[in-house]
């Protein structure tokens, strides 16, 4: 069992965390903040030494400004169609509000969460009829820019649900090899049509875990996704708990060894874990730990 770990570009520990025996490579989440041309950033990662995938965002709903409390609208990066009223979910499901109607890229609430909404944050709408335009972003075809120069070709698709989402990055960057996020119940039909067949496959928990509606069903789609791919990665949610604390929850050690023993040798460690240096080391600590102890 390997981690593929979260690299806030400008940290000072990354030498450390690319050097620990648990890491099996680095992922870019191009919502961080830059200071440095993305070639430079690129460059600075890759000379860590680990392989490097680029998580593009896609057609996955984000804020794209802050919504300061009271307020009753949140901009999207994307335009959206849906029948209204429907459900719009907030941090990683936790909050919900009450969509009374859409215009392009914005969300009218009947009430909104209780706090500061910032740009980056991601926002689920739970909805068969959602319909959202578009695919890449601007910053992600940045990105896809800035990997073409260097000949970079590994990437990560947030949302993947269909084979043009594919073709969309294959078309920016020729040869790219891409992990595809299963994220939503159509990424999910995807994978039952045989999507593992066009790159390896991510279960990214963060999203699919909200998307899936009843919390149960999170169980079966990520037997589904190993059953389609030996190689998938387990993503998001993984040892969270560290990101507060210095042990791990009891919970979080079982949820690892869940994942071990239904087929997963890969997981990635996400934004909340990674941010602090004690946090993502001990994550690798315990994942060793883990794997001692099953492996």
């Amino acid at each position: 069992m390997r981690a593929i770990v979260t690299v806030p570009p400008h940290a000072t520990f990354l030498p450390e965390v690319a050097a620990h025996p648990m890491t099996a490579g680095l992922r870019l989440n191009t919502v961080m903040p830059i200071a440095e041309p993305h070639t430079a950033v690129l460059r600075n990662l890759r000379a860590l030494g680990r392989p490097l995938w680029v998580d593009l965002k896609g057609r996955q709903l984000r804020v794209s400004r802050a919504a300061l409390p009271p307020f009753t609208e949140v901009q999207l990066s994307h335009r959206v169609q849906v029948r209204t009223p429907c459900d719009a979910f907030f941090s990683d499901g936790r909050e919900h509000a009450r969509v009374l109607a859409v215009d392009g890229d914005r969300l009218i609430l009947e009430e909104s969460p209780r706090r500061v909404v910032g740009p980056g944050e991601s926002v689920n709408i739970v909805a068969e009829d959602l319909r959202i335009e578009g695919g890449l972003t601007d910053g992600d075809r940045h990105w896809l820019a800035a990997m073409a120069e260097l000949g970079e070709r590994d990437v990560m698709l947030s949302f993947v649900e269909g084979p043009e989402d594919l073709e969309e990055v294959r078309s920016l960057l020729p040869g790219a090899r891409i992990v595809q996020k299963i994220e939503s119940r159509k990424g999910l039909a995807w994978v039952g049509r045989g999507g593992a067949k066009e790159g390896r496959l991510m279960a990214a928990r963060g999203d699919l875990y909200v998307e899936v509606v009843q919390p149960h069903r999170i169980l079966g789609a990520m037997r589904r996704i190993v059953q389609a791919d030996p190689t998938a990665i387990a993503a998001s949610r993984v040892l969270t708990s560290l990101a507060f604390q210095a042990v791990p929850d009891c919970a979080d050690l079982s949820d690892v060894a869940w994942l071990h023993a239904i087929g997963y040798r890969s997981l990635m460690l996400g934004d909340e874990v990674c941010q602090r240096r004690e946090a993502v080391l001990a994550a690798l600590n315990a994942l060793q730990a883990i794997a001692g102890e099953l492996e």
